[in-house]
C-alpha cells in the first residue's frame, strides 16, 4: 500500500530547496562571469523566486490580495471598501495611484518583516492617503494597520497597470509577484485593453487566484453584456476567476463607502437572463476572509514554482544556456592551451664548458686529501701552460666574449621571437575566437600593452645573474643524481678522484680538443656533445608550463654504457636549465600580459562540472520532485501556521 506523502514535510523540503537555489544562483552567476550571462534581475522566473517564493515560503501562512486594474476604473474605491475607510485617495478626475498602499492586520508588523514580503519597495507607515499620488522614481509602499482585516490577510491598492509611466509597470509587476490573489477591477472601457490583458496573462501563467469586480456597470441594462465582456477577458488572458462581482456606476455610494457588490455565477448558466437576477449585496472583505486561504496560497506558490521550473523560460533554461555558453567557451580554452602554445625550435643553452666548469667546481668544493691537492696543482699548471696560447689568441682574434654573455644575447633573441609569435596567435584568436573572450584579448593586444611588456621583460632579463642560474641547476641536479642513481654517482665520484692521477696523460689530449684542463672528467660526454646546444621547447603560455627536450638524437642508444648514462644525464642538465629559463619567461608573460584570463576561461569552460553548478542543478531536481508531492487536496488540510 502506497503511503500518502506528508504535506508538511514536503512543504518544508520545498522551502529548503528554494533557499538553496537562491543562494547557489548568486555563487553560480559570479563564477560564470566570463560567459556574460544575462542579469538575473529582470528575468520573470528569478523575480518570482526573489519577490515571492523566498520571502513567503519561509514564513507563516497569510494571503496578499492586490486590487489591480487600469486607469480611472475605481480601484481605490474597491480598496477603500475592503479597508472600511478612505485609506487610498480616489477622485472622479483619475488621480492615479502611483505607489502601492498596503493594509495589514493589527499586530502583523510586529511578528513579520514587511520588507521581506515586499523586497523591491521602500516601506513607509501610512499617514496621509494622498502620499500614494506623489510622483517619484522611488519605489515606495505605504502601509497601515487595519483592525478590521482577518489576521492572515494583507490588501494592496496598486498603480495603474495601463499607465504610460514605465515605472508604474515595474511596481505593478512587483506587486503581482508578491500577491496570492488578485482582485481584477474591470470596466467596459478597460476589460479589453492590451496592457491590462498582458498583465493578467502573466498572472494566469502563475496560476494566480483572481476575483473579478466588473465596476461602473449600468444596471440592469448591462446584465446582458457583462458576461460577454468577462468571457472575452478570460479567453484573452487565460484567467479562471474564483468569483465574479458586478458593481453599479454610483459615485455617491462610492464616496460614502456604500457601493453595492453583487456576486454573479461564473461561468454563467445557459439560461442566464431568463431568470430573475439576485441583487443581494456582498461584503467583499467578508468574502475574502472566508476564502480557503491554505488552498489559494499553495496554488499560488505552485504556480510561481511552475514558472521558475519551466524548462523553456525558467531556471532550467537558464542553466542550459550556461551549459551551451560553457561548451562554446571550452573550444576557446582549448585553443589558448594548444593553439597559443609556442613551439620554440631554437631556444639556446649555455656552452657545454659552462656546465663542465660548474660541475668541476661542485666536485672541487667536496674533494679532500691528495685528490684536492693534485687537482689544484694542475689547475695552476694548466693556467700557466695555456696562458701564452690564450694571449696569442687574444692578440689575433680579440678577447673572447664570456660564454654566458653570448648565451644572454642568444636568449634575448629567442625571447623576442617568442613574444612576437605569441602576439600573432593572440591576434588570430581575437579575429576568430569566442565573442566572450574577444574583448579581453583585444585589450591585451593594445600597442601600449605590448610596449610595456617588452620593456618589463628587457629590464628583468638584463638583471638575471646567469652564473647563479647555472650554479643552482647543477647543485640541484647533482643532488638528484646522487639520490636517484647512487651506484652511478659512486662510480662517477671515483672517476673524478682517479682523474687527479691521470691528468698528466689526458691534459694534452683534451687541450688539443679545445677543452683544456677543465674537461678531463667529461671526456666521454664532451666527445659526443656539441659545443653549443639548441633545445626544442614546447611552452604553454596560458598554463605556465614548459617541457624541454635537448638533443634527442644524441641520447639515442646512450643507456647501454656508463659513459652513455653520463652523457644522458649531462644532456638532462641542458633540458632542466632550459625549462627553468622558459618557465621564467612563461611566468613573466602570464603575470604581465595574461593575468587571470586563462584561469577565468578554464573556470567558465568547466562550469557545468563546478561545485556551484552541480549544487544548483541538484537543488532544482530536488525541488521538482518535492513540488510533485505538494498535492493541493492534501495540503489544503494544513493550517496556515503550519506552512513554515
Amino acid at each position: 500500500m502506497t503511503s500518502t506523502p506528508d504535506p508538511q514535510a514536503a512543504f518544508r523540503r520545498v522551502a529548503e530547496a528554494i533557499h538553496r537555489v537562491f543562494q547557489g544562483l548568486h555563487n553560480l552567476q559570479e563564477r560564470a562571469e566570463l560567459l556574460q550571462p544575462p542579469p538575473l534581475e529582470g528575468q520573470e522566473w528569478y523575480e518570482l523566486l526573489r519577490q515571492k517564493l523566498v520571502p513567503q515560503l519561509g514564513g507563516g501562512g497569510w494571503l496578499v490580495a492586490a486590487v489591480v486594474g487600469g486607469t480611472n476604473i475605481g480601484k481605490s474605491v474597491v480598496f477603500n471598501h475592503l479597508a472600511g475607510c478612505k485609506a487610498s485617495s480616489s477622485s472622479p478626475l483619475a488621480s492615479g495611484t502611483r505607489h502601492p498602499v498596503c493594509l495589514v492586520p493589527q499586530g502583523f508588523s510586529e511578528g513579520h518583516d514587511l520588507q521581506t514580503i515586499f523586497p523591491d519597495f521602500q516601506l513607509h507607515e501610512w499617514s496621509d492617503a494622498s502620499l500614494a499620488l506623489n510622483t517619484s522614481d522611488n519605489h515606495d509602499l505605504y502601509w497601515r494597520a487595519a483592525p478590521e482585516l482577518p489576521s492572515t490577510l494583507l490588501v494592496l491598492d496598486t498603480p495603474d497597470i495601463d499607465s504610460d509611466a514605465r515605472v508604474n509597470w515595474v511596481r505593478a509587476d512587483a506587486v503581482r509577484r508578491s500577491a496570492d490573489i488578485l482582485i481584477a477591477v474591470l470596466t467596459q472601457q478597460k476589460y479589453n485593453d492590451a496592457a491590462v490583458k498582458e498583465f493578467f496573462r502573466k498572472a494566469a501563467a502563475e496560476d494566480k487566484a483572481v476575483l473579478i469586480v466588473f465596476n461602473q456597470c449600468l444596471l440592469p441594462e448591462d446584465e446582458a453584456y457583462w458576461p460577454v465582456w468577462v468571457k472575452t477577458f478570460c479567453e484573452e488572458t487565460g484567467v479562471r476567476p474564483e468569483a465574479v462581482y458586478v458593481a453599479p456606476n454610483d459615485r455617491a455610494a462610492a464616496d460614502q463607502l456604500a457601493l453595492p457588490f453583487y456576486e454573479r455565477p461564473w461561468p454563467v448558466p445557459e439560461n442566464w437572463g431568463a431568470t430573475e437576477v439576485s441583487n443581494v449585496t456582498r461584503d467583499l472583505k467578508a468574502d475574502l476572509s472566508q476564502l480557503k486561504f491554505k488552498e489559494i496560497r499553495l496554488r499560488t506558490l505552485r504556480g510561481s514554482l511552475k514558472e521558475v521550473l519551466d524548462p523553456r523560460s525558467g531556471l532550467p533554461a537558464y542553466l542550459k544556456s550556461l551549459q551551451i555558453a560553457s561548451k562554446d567557451l571550452a573550444a576557446t580554452s582549448e585553443k589558448l592551451s594548444s593553439e597559443a602554445v609556442l613551439k620554440i625550435r631554437d631556444w639556446p643553452t649555455p656552452h657545454n664548458s659552462t656546465f663542465v666548469e660548474e660541475i668541476r667546481d661542485w666536485w672541487k668544493s667536496r674533494q679532500q686529501g691528495w685528490a684536492k691537492k693534485v687537482n689544484s696543482f694542475y689547475d695552476t699548471l694548466g693556467a700557466g701552460v695555456t696562458w701564452p696560447f690564450r694571449k696569442a689568441r687574444d692578440v689575433i682574434q680579440g678577447e673572447p666574449v664570456p660564454a654566458l654573455d653570448k648565451y644572454r644575447e642568444l636568449e634575448w633573441t629567442a625571447i623576442l621571437t617568442t613574444i612576437e609569435e605569441l602576439f600573432d596567435k593572440l591576434q588570430w584568436m581575437a579575429d576568430t575566437g569566442n565573442r566572450m573572450v574577444k574583448p579581453r584579448i583585444e585589450e591585451i593586444l593594445q600597442a601600449s600593452t605590448r610596449t610595456r611588456l617588452m620593456e618589463t621583460v628587457r629590464q628583468k632579463h638584463a638583471a638575471i645573474n646567469f652564473e647563479d642560474e647555472v650554479k643552482d641547476v647543477v647543485a640541484s641536479e647533482m643532488a638528484t643524481f646522487s639520490e636517484d642513481s647512487p651506484e652511478l654517482f659512486r662510480i662517477y665520484k671515483q672517476l673524478h678522484n682517479v682523474s687527479a692521477a691521470v691528468r698528466p696523460m689526458t691534459s694534452v689530449v683534451l687541450f688539443s680538443l679545445g677543452m683544456g684542463p677543465a674537461g678531463e672528467t667529461f671526456a666521454p660526454v664532451i666527445a659526443d656533445a656539441a659545443a653549443n646546444a639548441v633545445v626544442h621547447v614546447v611552452t604553454d603560455v596560458a598554463g605556465g608550463t614548459a617541457a624541454a627536450v635537448a638533443g634527442d638524437t644524441a641520447l639515442s642508444g646512450a643507456a647501454a654504457s656508463t659513459s652513455g648514462m653520463l652523457q644522458t644525464w649531462f644532456h638532462r642538465l641542458h633540458s632542466v636549465f632550459t625549462q627553468r629559463r622558459v618557465d621564467w619567461l612563461t611566468g613573466l608573460i602570464r603575470e604581465e600580459l595574461m593575468g587571470d584570463l586563462p584561469e577565468k576561461i578554464k573556470q567558465a569552460a568547466d562550469l557545468p562540472a563546478s561545485e556551484q553548478f552541480v549544487a544548483v542543478s541538484s537543488s532544482v531536481t530536488d525541488l521538482q520532485s518535492f513540488v510533485n508531492q505538494l498535492q493541493l487536496p492534501d495540503v489544503g488540510e494544513v493550517a496556515p501556521q503550519e506552512l513554515s
